[in-house]
């Protein structure tokens, strides 16, 4: 008789039953059954939990607990996570399509202020016909911070619509995307953003990349350059970013995450005319994808195989 593995949904902020069970369950085929914590009655047979933002106890009751995953690309606030016993393995969502959306949210927002609408929204609300001088694809630079499968959709992107690319990495590539450049070594991120026009950032948060939006990094750009922030939150300081646009140094910034979410009502990015805010939404896995992936890992546990979609703590990511 084939296994069949208990799971639970653990979230803090989302009813991830309602937004994942149907799918998880016609992917199911008997391998597989989850639920919500109220809903299982013997903790112990629970072997894996699909997480968004978990309770700081919320694996207290799972003793067998085998891999916990996440139902978005990062996994860092499961690395963090104190309650999290450091046996359990933590595994990330993979879906090609989410990178894909994250790459057409960063070339929209590059597009939007190199092409300057929100000019041409104005002229056409005020009736005014007149053009606006255009600058070639070739003659803007756009760095782009990560090379994970989020970073590479967002250069590929840029390659096609003919921007100048440059993509900060650790290290070489081993299959590099042909028709930009590529900065490695440890002043890689330093090095890529001199002179860029626009700053898109994928990067994972690691505690090498933790704050690495920052004064000293951010002033490498070319004056009144545009940061794309679809990294985290705990990438920017937002001081830093908030003095360069005030200098002029920074054009201004668009950004999906924060380091509170939501941002608060009342905050002073709401209505700062230099930024535009999106309420996290540059990508978002499928729950096709999530169901396909969640069972692929429980079928890998079953089997006693290596998690192929399991992280690197250590590295984080």
């Amino acid at each position: 008789m084939q296994n069949c593995s208990q799971g639970v949904f653990l979230s803090s902020s989302h009813d991830l039953a309602e937004a994942y069970g149907a799918s998880i369950d016609a992917a199911a085929e008997h391998r597989m059954s989850i639920s919500n914590p109220s809903e299982i009655c013997e903790k112990a047979d629970v072997e894996f939990a699909l997480c968004w933002r978990p309770e700081l106890r919320a694996f207290d009751l799972y003793p067998n607990l085998k891999f916990v995953m996440a139902v978005g690309a990062g996994v860092d606030a499961l690395l963090k996570h104190p309650g999290l016993p450091k046996h359990v393995q933590i595994c990330r969502v993979r879906d090609p399509e989410q990178g894909q959306q994250m790459a057409a949210f960063a070339v929209h927002e590059i597009l939007h202020v190199q092409r300057d609408f929100d000019t041409l929204s104005d002229q056409a609300r005020n009736q005014v016909w007149s053009e606006i001088p255009l600058q070639s694809p070739s003659d803007v630079n756009v760095t782009i911070l990560g090379s994970g499968s989020m970073g590479r959709c967002v250069a590929e992107a840029c390659v096609a619509f003919g921007f100048n690319v440059c993509v900060a990495v650790r290290t070489p590539p081993a299959d590099p995307l042909s028709g930009l450049r590529y900065q490695h070594g440890p002043q890689s991120i330093q090095a890529a953003m001199t002179d860029a026009d626009f700053v898109v950032n994928v990067l994972p948060l690691t505690k090498d990349t933790a704050d690495i939006l920052n004064m000293r990094t951010l002033s490498q750009v070319r004056r009144g350059s545009w940061l794309v922030q679809i990294g985290r939150g705990e990438h920017l300081v937002e001081e830093d970013l908030m003095t360069l646009i005030e200098s002029g140094h920074l054009r201004g910034a668009s950004l999906d995450v924060f380091r509170k979410e939501p941002l608060p009502v009342g905050h002073s990015y709401w209505d700062h005319p230099s930024l535009r805010i999106t309420p996290h939404i540059a990508s978002s896995a499928s729950a096709k994808a999530i169901a396909s992936q969640l069972r692929q890992t429980v079928l890998e546990m079953q089997a006693g195989l290596p998690l192929s979609l399991a992280v690197d703590r250590t590295a984080g990511y």
